[in-house]
């Protein structure tokens, strides 16, 4: 059995076919898929797939590329979005230093916006960290009892401890697969056996040796066994591992 805590089944690019990818997934044995709502329209989609598929829960945030757009009356919305039974967490959320340099601060505003209705209602966070790993630890380290996910974690090895000691659990996704995947290959080797989980991001960050194509949850067993051979383990026992990290974490008790 395998988890895919963070996938976007949620997107455009999966209109065309999403029933059968949903299908080749879960008769690969992905079990259990989380799929994360980044703005309005995904966020609804995400609950609506959380709806219709008892395998499939959901999450509901503000993407951090869109801070400068979020509104106060946004998060009446999402209030009530996480009040559903089958939304198990909140984001995604985080910092994005990459993609919009320009509102850095607003950025910063919202996150912690998403951090403090993560503590009021006791939801973990999906953190998107992107060229903003101090910052997002300056922020995080402002609050106590986070938990929540480091998605597709691609701080440096030296930061995991830190994030660690706040409470958090790291998940990789394909980049581990990547031949030049230097960092988060070491990453996948440190991370303890209780904080470990993983994931495909798809549509995005397709793993080796399918790179260029569009990525489906499916191949989050590539995932696994990348990171089961370099911890020196087999891949059931990364499996099950990470399929016991996501049921405690998300408070999943059935499926």
């Amino acid at each position: 059995m395998l988890v895919d805590t963070h996938v976007h089944l949620n997107s455009k690019k999966f209109k065309d076919d999403l029933p059968q990818v949903i299908s080749i997934a879960h008769e690969a044995g992905v079990e259990l898929m989380i799929v994360v709502g980044f703005d309005h329209e995904t966020n609804l989609k995400a609950i609506e797939l959380a709806e219709k598929y008892p395998f499939i829960y959901a999450t509901v945030g503000y993407h951090p590329t869109d801070a400068n757009i979020i509104k106060d009356v946004d998060y009446v919305l999402l209030r009530e979005q996480l009040k559903h039974e089958k939304v198990i967490g909140i984001g995604e959320c985080g910092l994005d230093f990459y993609w919009d340099k320009e509102h850095t601060e607003k950025q910063i505003k919202e996150f912690k916006t998403h951090i403090e209705l993560s503590l009021e209602l006791d939801l973990p966070l999906i953190i998107h960290m992107r060229d903003a790993s101090e910052a997002t630890y300056k922020v995080l380290s402002e609050y106590k009892n986070i938990k929540g996910i480091m998605h597709c974690y691609s701080g440096s090895p030296e930061m995991v401890p830190m994030f660690l000691n706040l409470g958090l659990h790291i998940s990789l996704g394909g980049p581990v697969t990547f031949k030049n995947g230097h960092k988060p290959k070491e990453v996948a080797k440190i991370v303890p056996e209780d904080r470990l989980l993983i994931e495909t991001d798809s549509p995005y960050l397709t793993p080796h040796p399918f790179r260029g194509k569009t990525n489906e949850p499916m191949r989050v067993k590539l995932v696994a066994e990348e990171i089961a051979r370099l911890r020196e383990v087999s891949f059931e026992e990364i499996s099950e591992i990470t399929t016991n990290n996501a049921l405690k974490l998300f408070a999943i008790k059935e499926f």
